[in-house]
């Protein structure tokens, strides 16, 4: 159980420090940041992974699931916007199809 706070303390810390640096960033930046969130998000999908592997606790699978949601729904939604971002700069043209 003192695991279990220690990690959740530890989450609440990076969660507000993560929080209020990203606040900060200027908006010229977005992009750039959200393609370095993707690849934090395929690090905690193969951090699930690893923890599904081993023998775990009720607990820990129910964790593990929501966490694998979560950073699956990131990583996808995270590419789908960025190539959006990235189509904005390309130009209208011949041979560009939409």
């Amino acid at each position: 159980m003192a695991n279990l706070l220690l990690m959740a303390g530890v989450f609440l810390f990076f969660f507000v420090v993560g929080y209020l640096l990203i606040s900060r960033i200027p908006t010229l930046l977005h992009t750039p940041l959200m393609s370095m969130t993707n690849a934090i998000s395929a690090v905690t999908i193969l951090g699930v992974l690893i923890l599904f592997s081993a023998a775990s606790t009720r607990t820990e699978q129910i964790i593990g699931s929501i966490a694998f949601i979560m950073a699956a729904f990131n990583l996808v939604g995270g590419f789908v916007i960025t190539d959006r971002m990235l189509k904005l700069f390309k130009k209208k043209g011949k041979g560009v199809q939409e």
